[in-house]
C-alpha cells in the first residue's frame, strides 16, 4: 500500500467529514473507494471513446460489405 499526501479543498473536506460520521467508515477507506469508482468511470469513458473511433474507421467498409450482400440477394 502506498502513502499519499493529499490536499483537499476545505468545503470538500467538511462535506466528507459529515458523510463519514453518518456512514461509519474511516476516511482512508472512503477515499480509496471514491478513487476506485472514479478510475472505473474514466476507464469506461476511454473505452467508449476508443470504440467510437474504431467504429468510424470501419464504418465505410461495413457499408460496402452490406451493399455487396444486398446485391447478392437481389441476384438470387
Amino acid at each position: 500500500m502506498k502513502n499519499l499526501s493529499l490536499k483537499l479543498e476545505d468545503d470538500i473536506f467538511q462535506e466528507t467529514e459529515k458523510i463519514l460520521s453518518k456512514v461509519n467508515m474511516n476516511r482512508n477507506r472512503y477515499i480509496n473507494e471514491a478513487i476506485e469508482f472514479y478510475n472505473r468511470l474514466h476507464k469506461r469513458r476511454l473505452l467508449a471513446k476508443q470504440l467510437s473511433k474504431e467504429s468510424q474507421l470501419v464504418a465505410k467498409d461495413s457499408l460496402d460489405v452490406l451493399a455487396e450482400f444486398e446485391r447478392l440477394n437481389e441476384e438470387d
